[in-house]
């Protein structure tokens, strides 16, 4: 396996790269007015270039290349096709979401995007054709169904973080921590000889996260540039094509211990558990709400219920920022420790976190002072 100075050079050069071409991005989408006006259901104030997704685009590509380059990498790109198909499906999928950024198309034509995208990870290799039941068995998929899973897996991922990307910086942060912990967990299953050396999971995830930690300078609060459809979209492809890398191709069993059952298609689930959560609870809310389509937007996603419960902007993101981490450690400790020891400092930090999300507001509000200061702050200066 590569060592961690070849992946910190990979993810510190495509965040570098992304870092660069953010402001060219940004110039382009104000030259060509490709400006997202605040609306309805919209948090930001002022009107915001939101033709970040081929920044990132550049970003993966020049990190790509110098994987290549340096030779660390050279049993992933000993199977080009894999790698290559890889980055073919982010470029598909990029390039749907930036139409979609310049002149809106409909919901359809952007499953039929993702579809084409899940169907050249399908076809390259890059397959979920392993299913591991939780505690029952491991089942084989066939061809057919394996290529059916991997589009699916990769239209589910792909609007999580279409959704998820409401609030400046939220969705950019909550990928960036998910896909270090990929990393990290691929590279633990790889010193166990869970994973080939040729797997790629490790290699797209590092590039994902360095991708992401470029462009968040750009797009923390207030946003200079949002990276529109483009971006989230070519995120979820490249989170589904790591994630079915690291979980979807073994049946080798990896559990830290007895009683904490690890199956590394289920990690992903929990480690992206917050924009997971968000996209499954839109579907159920949209299906009950009669007449209401399924492919509607509406204001009801978990950002937008923290913010009327009073929270301000930055204060949800490191809300969600937070329970994304507290969800990576949860998994990543028993991996590496071998013990169930980690699940109870997790469980009270969720609480804290929990308790702190419920009450600030009402202690914020039930404080004289703050009342006060609040009062103060529409006084005219002296």
């Amino acid at each position: 396996m590569p060592g961690v100075i070849a992946y910190l050079m990979v993810g510190g050069v495509a965040a570098i790269a992304t870092f660069i071409a953010t402001p060219l991005a940004r110039k382009t989408a104000e030259r060509f007015g490709v400006i997202s006006a605040p609306g309805v259901r919209d948090v930001h104030e002022i009107p915001t270039p939101h033709l970040g997704g081929p920044a990132m685009l550049f970003g993966l590509l020049v990190g790509s290349f110098f994987a290549w380059l340096i030779g660390d990498f050279s049993d992933v790109f000993s199977t080009q096709s894999e790698i290559l198909g890889v980055l073919v499906a982010a470029i598909v999928m990029c390039g749907v979401g930036v139409i979609d950024d310049v002149r809106p198309i409909s919901a359809p034509a952007k499953v039929a995007g993702m579809v084409i995208a899940g169907s050249v990870l399908s076809l390259v290799g890059v397959s979920l054709v392993v299913l591991r039941v939780p505690f029952v068995d491991v089942v084989l998929l066939s061809p057919d169904l394996a290529a059916l899973a991997t589009v699916l897996w990769v239209v589910l991922l792909a609007n999580a973080i279409n959704l998820i990307d409401g609030l400046d910086g939220l969705a950019t942060g909550i990928v960036a921590i998910a896909s270090t912990t990929f990393v990290i967990y691929a590279i633990r299953l790889a010193n166990e000889g869970v994973l080939f050396e040729e797997n790629p999971a490790s290699l797209i995830a590092v590039l994902i996260a360095g991708v992401c930690i470029g462009f968040l300078p750009h797009n923390a609060h207030p946003a200079k540039i949002f990276m529109g459809d483009g971006g989230a979209l070519m995120l979820g492809v490249l989170l589904a094509a790591s994630t079915v890398s690291v979980g979807g191709r073994t049946d080798a069993a990896y559990s830290g211990q007895s009683f904490f059952f690890f199956a590394p298609l289920l990690i992903p689930l929990v480690i992206l558990g917050v924009p997971i959560i968000d996209v499954l609870f839109a579907i159920i809310r949209r299906i009950a709400t009669p007449g209401l389509p399924v492919t509607t937007a509406d204001k009801d996603h978990l950002h937008h219920r923290l913010l009327r419960l009073g929270h301000g902007h930055r204060r949800v993101v490191f809300i969600l920022w937070t329970w994304t981490a507290l969800l990576s450690g949860f998994v990543l400790w028993p991996t590496y420790s071998g013990r169930g020891d980690g699940i109870v400092p997790m469980g009270i930090a969720g609480v804290c976190l929990i308790l702190f999300t419920l009450l600030h507001p009402r202690l914020q509000t039930n404080n004289p002072k703050k009342n006060e200061i609040v009062a103060d702050d529409h006084l005219p200066e002296l």
